[in-house]
């Protein structure tokens, strides 16, 4: 199991992805690793975003742990309270410009995850995915 703690976040998220996708459960999953970065890219960005508006010394934990069966990545941060799966589902059958700004990221994270979990927890978001990696030798 991979544990990362990062502290600040401002302006890092292209650090974080990095060191997320450099773990050796992550580098051992090479079938996956292009909608893992995508996802991971997604959910990181977020984080620094908006989880702390008023806090430039905000945190985030990542633990990402692997099995013969899937590869599962909790991200931890104590920002503002945000569960993104209660977020209404984009129509993307509609033309790109009648369609709502936002929403499309955690669509995304859905659709490329087999499970994506949400809980707040000890004043903790906690978004949990996980990737069915059965198929990978």
């Amino acid at each position: 199991m991979a544990s990362l703690l990062f502290q600040p976040i401002t302006g890092k998220a292209e650090e974080i992805v990095s060191a997320i996708l450099q773990t050796e459960e992550v580098t051992s999953c090479r079938d996956i690793q292009y909608p893992v970065h995508l996802v991971c890219e997604e959910i990181v960005i977020n984080v620094v975003d908006y989880a702390y508006p008023d806090d430039d010394n905000g945190y985030l934990k990542v633990e990402v742990t692997k099995n013969d069966a899937e590869l599962v990545i909790q991200f931890r941060d104590g920002g503002i309270p945000f569960n993104p799966l209660l977020r209404e589902q984009p129509d993307i059958s509609l033309p790109l410009e009648e369609r709502q700004i936002g929403g499309l990221g955690i669509f995304l994270v859905q659709q490329m995850m087999d499970v994506v979990s949400y809980e707040y927890n000890n004043n903790e978001n906690v978004l949990t995915i996980k990737k069915n990696i059965s198929h990978e030798k």
